[in-house]
């Protein structure tokens, strides 16, 4: 073997450029790297990058995961998992949306709003925990928390902030709660945001004036929905 061969052949048996693609992988960890990004660091062209991953793919020393943010091809080595950044965390599936999991969650957290009455995020997210709600993955609080406002753009639930009386008075005042619209215990609710309020079906809501004989200060199907 010539001196140039043996140069670029370090310890491990690997190509040195091989080798020093290898590093670079292994040293972002669990939170991978993008191949332009290795590219830009190993500084070689893309033939030769190519045939380095190609290589280091054939000897299972790296792998190619979808990540669930950005598009593009992505690397780690094989000893690492990637982190729940890359992931998405139990929300994704190969780097895709699990719509199966999240409409499972959704019903999940309705019912247990539905049984609460009224409740914060982490309220839901203690439900779970304590009476080991069956999901199909792990659930973290913030991906509670997210869940819950995704629903509240859907008009599943409502958002409301605790006034720490009645049936609010375990939630500190000013806190962030969910509890179910007025009226209406359907899942699968689709209609306007309005519509959760008595306003949005009020037929004398155009004569409804601040001051007027008809006023939200003097409506009392408006102070029933707020004591709800």
């Amino acid at each position: 073997m010539s001196q140039s061969q043996k140069r670029k052949r370090p310890a491990s048996g690997l190509a040195e450029s091989d080798q020093a693609v290898l590093n670079i992988i292994k040293s972002k960890g669990e939170s991978a790297i993008a191949r332009r990004d290795v590219q830009q660091e190993a500084n070689l062209s893309v033939s030769i990058l190519t045939k380095c991953i190609n290589n280091l793919k054939a000897l299972s020393l790296i792998k190619e995961i979808p990540h669930a943010k950005f598009n593009g091809k992505y690397y780690i080595a094989t000893e690492f998992n990637p982190s729940n950044t890359v992931t998405g965390g139990s929300l994704y599936l190969d780097g895709k949306l699990d719509t199966q999991f999240i409409d499972q969650l959704k019903g999940k957290c309705f019912k247990t709003i539905k049984q609460l009455k009224v409740t914060t995020a982490e309220g839901v997210y203690e439900f779970f925990m304590k009476h080991r709600v069956i999901t199909n993955a792990d659930c973290t609080s913030q991906q509670i928390s997210e869940m819950l406002r995704a629903m509240v753009l859907e008009n599943m639930i409502i958002e409301v902030k605790s006034t720490g009386h009645g049936e609010y008075h375990l939630i500190p005042v000013g806190n962030v709660c969910y509890r179910c619209p007025v009226g209406d215990l359907n899942p699968a609710l689709e209609r306007g945001a309005m519509a959760s309020i008595p306003c949005g079906v009020c037929p004398r809501i155009r004569d409804c004036t601040p001051d007027g004989l008809i006023s939200p200060s003097t409506c009392v199907y408006y102070d029933k929905w707020l004591d709800f």
